[in-house]
């Protein structure tokens, strides 16, 4: 069989690319990485969710200044008021009425929020934006690699099947990929484990005692043999634990369940990568936002519930972020163009600091018509790699990068 033909005709092939390019012993009881966060901070094993909102998320209609001039001046029929049935937060800041399951969360201590995150000379394109944002990055740096597969790169070095980050997507982001380890790729583990019976993983299999070492061919049955490891790990996992709770019934809310099926049934992954798009709202924002938000809101409400049941929440740090937010003044469309600086929620049961971490951006200082950033958000990154998952911030993010202490 022609390893061209291979990849054309298996279903596999979407997934094949996804695994590390090195390849390590595939039946290893406990991985190096494990132990390692077993004795993390804390005593026990932790995980990081990171929640991307895909299309740039307008901070300023989430967590709103609801007691600002500049705001209502700025939209006029954009802006939303306390009429409308904000959450306060406090005296000056609100979130959106269709986010009461975060703001529940948020009085019960789990919530920890960030004002005015970006980073230098900032970007208003979608996809360098997000490429910073998942490579970790200068906005004047083009890596090939993601922050977390760098962070899979660090702590790996002794071998980890890939299973130890999962995306919950057909296609694995720039995050997850390492120069040496990659995370993996699945919808769910059922759908995932299927694909991996395929009869072309058969016939590929009696053609590697021919498959002379270090060929294509011999790489190719490696990572196939990794790829099915991991699919019948989690396939066995997920098999454990099925989860009650009520989800959105959306891809995004099914994603969320997934993560606490594998999370309750005693899977080893310390990554967890969801995505939530479609806030490119350039028109009409009001509907199409509040629709977004509450799925997002009740969704995550549903998983700190669904992880507290399981006493799973205090290890489980959720990361929630946008690849920029939206210009201050509304546009003629009702809507709201690319901006800059935006709000990053933290929620988990053991966060250090809660609320409001600092103050939100001027309105009245901008710059060119957007918020100024105040934390830039390698910084988090830092944070988390570093008091989180214990991890060495530097070997992924490089020198320079200052940490907020006591945040995680």
């Amino acid at each position: 069989m022609q390893r061209r033909q291979f990849l054309q005709a298996s279903a596999l092939a979407s997934t094949l690319l996804l695994v590390p390019k090195f390849l390590h012993a595939l039946d290893r009881p406990e991985t190096a990485l494990a132990a390692r966060l077993r004795d993390a901070p804390g005593g026990a094993a932790r995980r990081l969710i990171v929640v991307q909102l895909g299309g740039g998320n307008d901070g300023l209609n989430t967590l709103v200044p609801y007691r600002n001039d500049l705001y209502y001046k700025a939209r006029p029929t954009l802006a939303l008021k306390e009429a409308d049935g904000l959450l306060p937060l406090g005296d000056e800041l609100a979130l959106h009425p269709s986010m009461k399951g975060l703001k529940g969360l948020f009085d019960q201590g789990q919530v920890a929020i960030c004002n005015a995150v970006g980073y230098p000379n900032p970007d208003r394109s979608h996809f360098r934006s997000m490429d910073i944002w998942q490579t970790g990055s200068g906005s004047e740096q083009l890596l090939s690699t993601g922050w977390l597969g760098r962070y899979l790169d660090s702590t790996c070095a002794g071998g980890a099947p890939a299973y130890q980050a999962l995306e919950l997507d057909d296609t694995l982001s720039l995050a997850l990929k390492g120069a040496t380890r990659n995370g993996l790729a699945l919808k769910n583990p059922g759908k995932f484990h299927q694909l991996t019976q395929s009869r072309y993983l058969s016939a590929l299999s009696q053609e590697k005692a021919a498959a002379p070492a270090g060929s294509e061919l011999d790489y190719l049955y490696k990572t196939l043999a990794e790829t099915a490891s991991s699919a019948d790990y989690l396939y066995d996992k997920s098999k454990i634990h099925t989860s009650t709770a009520t989800y959105p019934n959306t891809d995004f809310g099914k994603s969320l369940k997934t993560t606490a099926e594998l999370i309750g049934s005693g899977v080893e992954s310390r990554v967890y990568y969801l995505a939530l798009s479609g806030f490119d709202t350039h028109v009409r924002q009001h509907e199409q936002q509040s629709r977004l938000l509450g799925e997002l809101s009740d969704g995550l409400a549903a998983l700190a519930a669904d992880l507290q049941k399981s006493n799973e929440w205090n290890n489980t740090l959720v990361m929630v972020f946008s690849e920029f937010g939206r210009r201050v003044t509304q546009n003629a469309s009702n809507g709201t163009d690319h901006g800059t600086a935006n709000n990053v929620f933290l929620l988990s049961g053991a966060l250090r600091k809660l609320g409001l971490l600092n103050q939100p951006a001027s309105l009245q200082d901008l710059d060119q018509g957007d918020l100024r950033y105040q934390l830039d958000f390698r910084s988090l990154y830092a944070s988390i790699l570093t008091d989180w998952l214990g991890a060495d911030d530097k070997l992924v993010l490089g020198p320079g990068i200052e940490k907020l202490a006591g945040l995680v």
